[in-house]
């Protein structure tokens, strides 16, 4: 399979230390700026399916606010229990003002 960068939000729309929901097709994505550097994970937490983008972004992790579960979201990694299995992670560019943001494709 290739990648492809999808558009899915402008630059102003994730200030620092904001989540942002975005979907790609059916995909739920949380756009996270950690300190001005900007990172996409799957929005879904692991454990019990609580929306990541409506969490807490503290660093560079990002807590589910149903459990209290801790992603990083440089790599999608489960910090903190009650989530054991990390989310997914994508890859993620800046053009101009545009973030796009990296999604398999045939």
């Amino acid at each position: 399979m290739t990648q492809r960068f999808v558009r899915v939000a402008a630059t102003s729309e994730v200030p620092p230390g904001a989540l942002r929901e975005v979907w790609v097709g059916d995909l739920c994505l949380a756009l996270c700026n950690a300190g001005g550097e900007l990172y996409a994970i799957e929005s879904v937490c692991t454990h019990d399916g609580g929306p990541l983008e409506a969490g807490v972004l503290e660093g560079y992790e990002v807590e589910c606010p149903r459990h209290g579960a801790r992603f990083d979201v440089r790599s999608g990694e489960a910090v903190c229990l009650p989530a054991m299995k990390p989310v997914r992670a994508f890859p993620l560019r800046v053009r101009g003002d545009a973030i796009e943001v990296a999604i398999e494709g045939s």
